[in-house]
């Protein structure tokens, strides 16, 4: 308590008061400063300093104790990415920060700000092999904005503040900051904590160039048939309003990322749908019919190009990114904006001129009716004794009026609930989008339903991927978020099985998946469900468990070879997206 006091009232202008203290209680002190309330993380030989001082913290610090390290860092990116603050992570040497890595890659490919502190061995072990030592460093740097090895205790405080600019500055991502166990222990002299706010040589807003803008207008303003697709770099400018206003006044018809679905309302007049292998019909054909290509915080990864020698040739490309290295990468730039979106969407606003283009616009409600007629009614109004995907997510967004938070899974499900799920708020899709991480969703549910606990958090999870990570129900247990998990049981691992079905001849290779009772399985978590399979149970079913008072689980049995269409078959292009299993 006492060196919370010195933080909060020593004033700049008075000579700073030195105490003596611990490393471990420098990394709580930094926590604290830099905002922090929530951590998520898993105690262990090398990282017991800090949790030994953080037993005196407990009233300003709150600790979520996960059921696996990777738990934690999972949670800690549902976290970051439902409040738009950097998700932090505790976990011990060896195992413990190994079981970061997949987190982590998930982390960095998403541009998710994570801060990772781990225990490490005695300095004087280091490199020994000792007990639970692994090089934490080497390993981590391929998936990592910054990481840092801590040997010294005086080092804490400049560390920590630089690792938490570095995550959440220009385009966000993971940082490690091992911090070995002497260095834990050791007492120095402590002045208090200072926020980073510049390193040199550490650019994170590339410099806006004024002509780039104004070039960018022009080809805006001369378009016929300008066409906008926008990723999750809206959402973490925070540049939702700039960006609504921008495409309202320019009226281009805009398509989503799976990352950036959220940006705006999904049923807002100019948006047209998703984008990407699975996306909707329109937006991937009519990809290859605009004139002008303006991408907003998106990074042309394969999934939204298809074959590159394939993708809008026809278009004059332009590229909004913070991130100078994405320019360029996949596909050639006509017109590069470098800068935060939430700086140079209104310089661009200013200068564009106000449009419509309705028969431009038309084109994708065509395309719409075609996808409605041949693929949409019958997944969301199936006739069948079969209950579909679909449908669950269309009686879903009936209860939830597009204000609740969605974290998906990875396959089928996910692209299901991506493709029909209603938002009417920002931050509202949690998924793991560029690693594709099964067993993602449950632990990353628990931390958005921490991020914010003003909405309901519903996690969609197929039975291939719950069962990777379903002991984070232990958590639930315990710490008692509120969160509904819905799973969508086609006793499959359903995207792997429908590839083999479509390119394989249906060579269904291991991927006929047994599943335990998962229903009891919660039980014994203590946390309500039910299983159900027949039509007639459904609406009511989805209505108790968002009534439920607490998390609840609901077991939803649908088709077993359902396929999600459309899709854009691997080594063709957008414009070749199927709407039928027929035109494989």
């Amino acid at each position: 308590m006492e060196i919370l006091e010195i933080t909060k009232k020593q004033s700049k202008t008075e000579p700073k008061t030195v105490i003596s203290v611990s490393g471990s209680v420098a990394v709580l002190e930094a926590l604290l400063a830099e905002g922090v309330e929530t951590i998520f993380g898993y105690p262990g030989g090398a990282i017991m300093p800090i949790y030994d001082a953080l037993y005196d913290y407990h009233d300003r610090l709150r600790h979520i104790l996960v059921r696996h390290e990777q738990g934690a860092i999972h949670a800690a990116q549902g976290f970051a990415r439902t409040s738009g603050n950097a998700g932090v992570v505790f976990a011990t040497s060896g195992p413990g920060a190994t079981n970061l890595v997949t987190g982590l890659a998930d982390a960095m490919i998403d541009s998710t700000p994570v801060v990772c502190i781990t225990g490490q061995v005695f300095a004087h072990l280091l490199g020994t092999d000792a007990f639970q030592e692994t090089d934490v460093i080497n390993i981590t740097t391929p998936v990592t904005k910054w990481n840092y090895q801590v040997t010294d205790a005086t080092e804490i405080p400049a560390v920590l503040a630089k690792a938490f600019y570095i995550a959440k500055s220009g385009r966000p991502g993971p940082v490690v900051i091992d911090i070995t166990k002497n260095a834990q222990l050791q007492k120095f002299d402590y002045s208090g904590y200072e926020k980073c706010e510049h390193i040199r040589s550490y650019r994170p807003k590339p410099i806006v160039r004024k002509e780039y803008v104004e070039e960018a207008a022009k080809l805006i303003n001369a378009a016929e048939r300008p066409f906008v697709l926008f990723g999750q770099g809206v959402i973490l400018g925070r540049a939702e309003k700039e960006f609504k206003k921008f495409i309202e006044k320019a009226g281009i018809p805009s398509a989503w990322t799976i990352l950036g679905m959220s940006a705006i309302p999904t049923d807002h007049p100019l948006a047209v749908g998703m984008l990407g292998m699975h996306g909707n019909y329109g937006p991937n054909v009519l990809t290859n019919e605009c004139d002008v290509l303006i991408a907003v915080g998106m990074r042309f990864d394969d999934r939204v190009t298809g074959r590159l020698d394939k993708y809008a040739k026809q278009a004059k490309v332009i590229h909004l990114d913070i991130d100078p290295s994405e320019i360029d990468k996949n596909v050639k730039t006509t017109v590069p904006v470098w800068g935060d979106c939430k700086e140079t969407l209104p310089m661009l606003t200013e200068l564009v001129e106000q449009k419509v283009y309705p028969q431009w616009l038309q084109r994708f409600r065509d395309f719409r009716q075609k996808e409605e007629e041949k693929v949409i009614y019958d997944e969301l109004n199936p006739t069948g004794d079969v209950l579909t995907m679909g449908e669950v997510i269309k009686e879903l967004n009936e209860l939830t009026k597009g204000n609740a938070i969605i974290v998906t899974d990875v396959g089928q499900h996910q692209m299901v609930a991506c493709r029909y799920a209603k938002f009417n708020q920002t931050k509202s899709n949690i998924t793991s989008g560029g690693l594709g991480t099964m067993g993602y969703a449950l632990p990353a549910a628990i931390g958005a339903a921490y991020g914010d606990p003003t909405r309901a958090t519903i996690a969609i999870i197929g039975d291939g991927g719950f069962q990777m990570t379903l002991q984070e129900l232990g958590t639930i247990m315990q710490f008692k978020p509120d969160i509904k998990i819905i799973i969508l049981n086609n006793q499959f691992l359903g995207m792997v099985r429908q590839w083999q079905q479509l390119f394989h001849e249906k060579r269904y290779s291991f991927v006929d998946i047994t599943s335990p009772d998962f229903v009891q399985v919660a039980k014994g978590f203590g946390i309500p469900g039910k299983s159900i399979s027949k039509r007639e149970e459904l609406k009511k079913s989805l209505k108790e468990m968002m009534d439920n008072d607490g998390s609840y689980l609901l077991e939803v049995m649908v088709g077993k070879e359902n396929n999600v269409f459309p899709m854009v078959p691997q080594g063709r292009g957008v414009a070749e997206i199927v709407l039928c299993r027929e035109e494989v």
